[in-house]
């Protein structure tokens, strides 16, 4: 659902305005030709995106940082810290509280430069996101000026030298073309992201540049976008292992991995992987141009969904919020209000769906899995987590099998069950909506088909055995009918009440019976000759028969509740 500026919270608001001061920083810095001005320029931007203030520059002159301005005073404390600084830079709590960090800085050549900021505090990951993404458009920026200065030298050497023209020119060729194709690369992907076109839009604007195919992938492999020819259909997944597997292979490594006909980078904007960018490259072709603009192309990504992230987060949040409230009774206009600020028009018939998964019970992959299925059916919904349990608040009268069935298959296992409460008309019905599902699905948990999908108005019988407000009445019926039996079972370690449940379910075939039992014939027979001696029940006759049968259903029912001897 699409969140308007009015709608985001102050924390996402402070970071859209960091990404876009971010790009129009960058296409300052990236006009710029003087490594000294690019540098200040980014020192001066530091304190906008945190508690940070830069207390030093530096700049490589003849292999060695040099301080910016190079006039100022020596400091050997610190030029000692960043003359001894790993390819990572680090950071250093000093001893009066103060958090310090150098940010090293990379162009075509190497060791371009370093910010020495100080704060306070340590910044939070947020911040220290955005300061690394800083240090990498400094580092972009600072390359394109040296991108430049040689294209000068080389024009220099041209006029120069006229026995040397033609391999300056072609040196000189080359240096422009790559220029102008990282120059190209940046202004295509930042002119995506700033109208909003998303994951789509940058897989075809990566696909334009490189020639190659792209498909943009979730942290679980399911395919988000793809641009270019020969899009596979299935797309394929990886199973859970060999997935988990690539993605720390590709975590360790700072550069795009090859992985057989691919080469994937990660979207990683802090500590989590929110997906996988990769280019299709079968014959191999990609060089440094497809490699630089793979690794922008997730930058630029990598923003995205940080962006992305944050609304769906806020927008979850209003959405369990209003279903807590709306199953636990709140009055129709207020209801009516706040379901339409999060684009839900809760008037017409609507009824709540229950769902519980073996092992995956309300978790992320249950939450995610329900999600997909509600866009791939079309439905209308709203979502929660409540007592163990994912609550839907779903339009009209929805398919439950339909739904189950799709639900499965996202999640490669049928080891759950979806229970669909009575339907109504106005949210003051939603109470009992949901007490019907949750019932349900208790019901069907303890049934002998603990799985599937499961209505309220399809129990039929069981919705009488179950209201909870004659149990002791139900437990005694059971226990007249069917107590000597129960206590044959429990003393001898017998099966005849199951026995006796299914002869009568499969409406007194033998065969079907015995099919169902995976027990001969002749010891079904032998079974329901014993349960005539224990009991002294006939089945021929009507009203034992009907009476027996609903004592079988309401045995099913209190399974898991103990049945007190009388």
């Amino acid at each position: 659902m699409a969140v308007g500026l009015g709608g985001l919270d102050g924390w996402a608001r402070a970071q859209l305005s960091n990404f876009y001061g971010l790009f129009v920083l960058s296409m300052k810095m990236f006009g710029g030709r003087d490594s000294a001005k690019i540098i200040a320029l980014a020192a001066t931007s530091v304190p906008s995106l945190g508690p940070c203030t830069v207390v030093a520059t530096y700049l490589v002159a003849e292999g060695a940082l040099v301080r910016q301005p190079s006039d100022l005073p020596a400091d050997s404390e610190l030029d000692r810290f960043v003359s001894q600084l790993d390819d990572r830079g680090s950071g250093v709590v000093l001893p009066d509280g103060t958090w310090r960090w150098a940010f090293l800085l990379r162009g075509l050549n190497g060791l371009a430069g370093c910010l020495v900021m100080v704060a306070e505090s340590e910044p939070t990951v947020d911040e220290l996101f955005l300061l690394k993404v800083l240090g990498q458009q400094t580092s972009a920026a600072l390359a394109n000026a040296d991108l430049h200065r040689k294209g000068d030298e080389h024009a220099d050497e041209l006029r120069r030298s006229n026995d040397e023209r033609a391999e300056v020119n072609a040196r000189l060729t080359v240096t422009v073309n790559k220029l102008r194709q990282q120059q190209r690369v940046h202004d295509v992907l930042t002119r995506v992201s700033a109208r909003g076109a998303g994951e789509q839009g940058i897989a075809h604007a990566l696909s334009e540049l490189t020639a190659l195919p792209v498909a943009i992938e979730d942290q679980f492999g399911n395919l988000r976008a793809w641009a270019g020819p020969g899009r596979p259909d299935p797309y394929p997944k990886l199973p859970a292992r060999r997935r988990e597997d690539l993605l720390r292979r590709a975590a360790r490594r700072t550069y795009p991995l090859r992985e057989r006909e691919r080469l994937i980078s990660l979207v990683k904007p802090h500590h989590e992987v929110l997906g996988v960018v990769s280019l299709i490259d079968p014959g191999k072709t990609a060089r440094d141009h497809e490699i630089f603009t793979l690794e922008y192309g997730t930058t630029v990504l990598a923003l995205e969904l940080a962006h992305q992230r944050s609304l769906a987060e806020m927008e979850l949040r209003l959405h369990r919020e209003l279903v807590d409230d709306l199953v636990d009774g709140t009055d129709n206009d207020s209801a009516y209000a706040r379901a339409g600020a999060l684009g839900h028009d809760l008037r017409g018939t609507h009824c709540v769906l229950v769902a519980q998964w073996g092992g995956t019970q309300a978790d992320g992959a249950l939450s995610q899995a329900l999600s997909r299925a509600i866009v791939e059916l079309e439905w209308k919904a709203l979502c929660s987590r409540r007592s163990g349990v994912v609550v839907m608040l779903v339009r009209g009268r929805p398919d439950g099998e339909a739904f189950f069935r799709t639900v499965a298959h996202e999640l490669g296992t049928d080891t759950g069950v979806i229970a669909v409460g009575g339907s109504c008309d106005t949210p003051d019905g939603l109470p009992r909506s949901f007490r019907e599902a949750m019932r349900t699905l208790r019901i069907r948990q303890t049934s002998g088909t603990p799985r599937g999908a499961a209505s309220f108005d399809q129990l039929g019988l069981y919705r009488i055995l179950d209201t909870g407000k004659s149990r002791d009445e139900v437990m005694s019926f059971v226990w007249e009918w069917l107590g000597s039996l129960i206590e044959y079972d429990n003393t001898r370690d017998a099966d005849m009440i199951r026995t006796l449940s299914q002869f009568l379910e499969c409406g007194g075939n033998y065969d079907r019976t015995a099919t169902a039992l995976m027990i001969h014939r002749s010891t079904l027979r032998y079974r329901l000759g014993r349960m005539k001696e224990i009991t002294g029940f006939d089945l021929g006759e009507v009203e034992t028969r009907l009476n027996v049968h609903v004592a079988t259903r309401a045995w099913h029912v209190l399974q898991g509740q103990p049945l007190e001897e009388r």
